[in-house]
């Protein structure tokens, strides 16, 4: 009998974890790659500023002085998104999420970015945009946490109306909106316009929270 219920047992187990492989991922349960370090699958560009895979990162070039975004083709509301950023030259960038583009033009029309810019005293991790301008700062003496021409480690995590910025391991902003006014839309890797624009980007993982 014991020998029985061991087989049972096992059976069982074997079943239950053949059921976990075989069922589709819920949202949030798994990191998926955002970047195949190859092309730019997945990715749609807005202007004609260039983009291109290089040495396994997306390289942001500014070719005009307008501005230039890679989005990506799917939309995302809740999510966590993991990326490594080099700043090269002066350009400023951000990497913006629930936004969306006025037709045929790299303007947008709704969406908020968190700030990038190796340049001193440029708030990088706080956020901007959706009409309001600046929404948040980082505090002062998180300033100089970018580095310039070296690899950033940027964490992002946008839950409803919460918006947490994490850069090189240190909390830049923790911030809840108290007016949100975009709640759906692309993800979307920024060159500023002023034609300084030199970006690249990396090891870019999403967690994909959104309920639809």
């Amino acid at each position: 009998m014991r020998i029985l219920a061991c087989l049972l047992l096992l059976s069982s187990a074997v079943f239950a974890q053949g059921n976990r492989a075989n069922r589709p991922k819920l949202p949030g349960e798994d990191w998926i790659q955002l970047f195949n370090g190859k092309d730019l699958s997945g990715w749609a560009e807005v202007g004609k500023e260039k983009w291109a895979v290089e040495q396994g990162a997306i390289h942001g070039l500014a070719i005009s002085k307008e501005y230039g975004y890679l989005k990506t083709e799917k939309t995302y509301k809740d999510f966590h998104l993991a990326l490594r950023f080099k700043c090269e030259g002066d350009g400023n960038s951000g990497v913006f999420f629930h936004v969306d583009f006025k037709p045929g033009t790299p303007h947008v029309s709704q969406g908020l970015q968190f700030e990038i810019d190796c340049t001193i005293m440029r708030h990088t991790g706080g956020i901007y945009g959706d009409g309001r301008q600046w929404i948040v700062w980082p505090a002062p003496e998180n300033e100089l946490v970018v580095r310039h021409n070296e690899w950033n480690e940027y964490l992002l995590k946008v839950e409803g109306n919460r918006y947490v910025a994490r850069l090189n391991g240190v909390v830049m902003v923790d911030f809840t909106d108290p007016q949100p006014k975009s709640f759906d839309g692309a993800i979307a890797l920024q060159l500023h316009s002023g034609g300084e624009g030199n970006m690249w980007f990396k090891d870019i993982w999403i967690r994909d929270l959104t309920k639809r």
